[in-house]
């Protein structure tokens, strides 16, 4: 669904530059603001899940730390 609202917000894009009553340079300004807006958003996405991702593997490594801990301290351990 997200690259169906990609596509048609990017083609929607397109044609409005072509079709945009102004000088070359102005619609060449656009386009390139447009497509660092584009690549700017796929960054920003990558950079937050990266950043979820790296926090959901410490937190696991985290927890593991924890219960292997209790596990040593729990003085009614059979060990």
């Amino acid at each position: 669904m997200s690259w169906i609202a990609f596509t048609i917000s990017f083609l929607g894009m397109v044609i409005g530059v072509v079709y945009i009553d102004v000088d070359f340079p102005t619609k060449g300004f656009l386009g390139m603001s447009y497509l660092f807006s584009v690549t700017s958003c796929f960054m920003v996405a990558k950079v937050v899940r990266d950043k979820y991702e790296a926090d959901k593997f410490i937190n696991k490594i985290e927890s593991a730390k924890t219960e292997k801990f209790l596990n040593e301290s729990n003085p009614l351990s059979l060990s």
